[in-house]
C-alpha cells in the first residue's frame, strides 16, 4: 500500500520517555559541545564541575520525544530508503532537567501531496509525567520520494513557520567544525540508522561515505546559536525551526550565518561549499540584545 492520507489525524496512544544524567552528556558531545575548547560548555558535558550546574542543550527533546516515532505513527508502505527528514521544529515551554520523564502524544497532522513525493507532517506534546505540566511541543515533517501523485493536502492545512528571506549580509557568520566521527556519537542518541555509520549502506543510498544525521547538524545549529545569543543558558531558549536542504558529512566545517531582527533571529546553515545544508531557519527566546546590531 502506497501512502494512505487516511492515516491523516491518527493519534498515538500517549507513551512515555525517560532520561537520566548521562543521555543528556551524551548527546551534548554528539552535537559539539566542548569539541574545541574542553573547558567551555561545562554546564552541557559535565555534571560534577565545581560552581557549574548541569543543564541541557535545548534540542535534546527532539530524540526524547521522536525517536521511533515513525513506527508508532505509520503512514503506508515504502522503501525506507525514500524517506527524508525535511523539517523540524521545536519550542520549548520549560528547560529540559538532566533527568526526567515526559509523557508524550503525538499525531499525523497532515499529508500533502509535493508532486515528487509526499511530506507527512506530525505534531507531538510533551508534558512531565508527574506534574503535567508542558515540557515542549515539536512538529516535524518526513518528505517520501515518489510517493506524490495522490492529488491536494490532507488534513491540517497549515505549514511550517513563518518565514521572510533575510535582507543584506548576516550580522554575523560563525565557523563551527565538526568532528569525522560526530556521526558516530550522535548515533547513541538513539538513531541507529546504518546510513550514517556504514560505509555499505551509504554507498547504496548513492553517498560516497556516510552522513551526518540532519538533527545532528539541527542540534549543533541549536548549541551555537544558545551559547552565541542566549549566554549559554537554555531558560532563554523559546523555540527552533528550520528546513533541511542537502546532507552533511562528518568532518565537514559548518558555517551559521545569523540575521537578528526585533522579535527573534533567522539562519541559515552552509558546507564547506558554500551550499545551504539547514534553510529558513528561525530562533525565539530571551535574546541578549533584541536589537540588530548596527551595520
Amino acid at each position: 500500500m502506497p501512502i494512505d492520507i487516511r492515516a491523516v489525524g491518527k493519534r498515538a496512544d500517549p507513551f512515555r520517555r525517560t532520561w537520566d544524567s548521562t543521555d543528556a552528556l551524551l548527546y551534548a558531545l554528539g552535537v559539539g559541545a566542548g569539541q574545541e575548547d574542553a573547558s567551555r560548555e561545562l554546564q552541557f558535558t559535565t555534571e560534577n564541575t565545581a560552581g557549574v550546574e548541569q543543564q541541557v542543550v535545548p534540542s535534546f527533546a527532539i530524540p526524547v520525544v521522536q525517536t521511533g516515532l515513525g513506527k508508532i505513527l505509520t503512514f503506508g508502505d515504502y522503501p525506507r530508503g525514500s524517506l527524508v527528514h525535511a523539517e523540524q521544529s521545536l519550542t520549548v515551554h520549560r528547560p529540559l532537567t538532566p533527568a526526567g520523564s515526559v509523557t508524550v502524544s503525538a499525531r499525523i497532522a497532515s499529508i500533502a501531496d509535493k508532486g515528487s513525493g509526499a511530506l507527512v507532517r506530525m505534531e507531538t506534546e510533551a508534558v512531565d509525567t508527574t506534574t503535567g505540566e508542558p515540557v515542549v511541543s515539536t512538529r516535524l515533517g518526513y518528505f517520501i520520494r515518489g510517493e506524490g501523485g495522490f492529488g491536494g493536502q490532507h488534513g491540517d492545512p497549515s505549514g511550517g513557520t513563518p518565514w521572510s528571506e533575510p535582507l543584506g549580509d548576516p550580522h554575523e557568520s560563525i565557523v563551527v567544525p565538526t568532528r569525522p566521527d560526530q556521526a558516530l556519537l550522535y548515533r547513541l542518541s538513539g538513531d541507529r540508522n546504518p546510513l550514517h555509520s556504514d560505509p555499505a549502506a551509504a554507498g547504496a543510498a548513492g553517498f560516497p561515505r556516510p552522513i551526518l544525521h540532519g538533527l545532528a547538524t539541527y542540534g549543533i545549529a541549536t548549541r551555537v546559536l544558545t551559547n552565541r545569543l542566549l549566554d549559554g543558558d537554555p531558560a532563554r531558549f523559546g523555540s527552533i525551526s528550520a528546513r533541511f536542504t542537502r546532507p552533511v558529512f562528518p568532518g565537514d566545517t559548518l558555517v551559521v550565518r545569523v540575521w537578528r531582527t526585533e522579535e527573534s533571529v533567522v539562519f541559515r546553515v552552509l558546507n564547506d561549499a558554500g551550499a545551504i545544508v539547514l534553510d529558513r531557519g528561525r530562533l525565539t527566546g530571551h535574546f541578549l540584545d533584541r536589537h540588530p546590531p548596527q551595520s
